[in-house]
């Protein structure tokens, strides 16, 4: 790689250099993880600390879910109430 003109790598060594470069954060990523498992299981408060991290997924997921939808309209809302409420009254609303 030290005769590399200067308009950059080619195209099949960026590929390389791409795949390696995942390759290094993936196996990086998988020991920080496992690392940090083994410190988990050392600990007393383990069952505390599952159900902190599944209060906190759970947290998390509903955050991802209401980001990510679209919130009916209010006055959409309003009158589907109006509807059910005449059709239970018998229309005396």
């Amino acid at each position: 790689m030290a005769d590399t003109p200067r308009s950059g790598p080619r195209a099949d060594e960026q590929v390389v250099l791409l795949v390696a470069g995942l390759a290094d954060l993936a196996v990086s990523t998988v020991g920080s993880a496992v690392g940090t498992v083994r410190q988990l299981l050392r600990r007393s408060d383990g069952a505390d600390i599952a159900r902190d991290a599944r209060q906190d997924l759970m947290s998390r997921g509903r955050i991802a879910l209401d980001r990510h939808t679209v919130a009916p309209a209010h006055l959409e809302v309003l009158a589907q109430h109006v509807l059910a409420r005449r059709a239970t009254c018998g229309g005396d609303v």
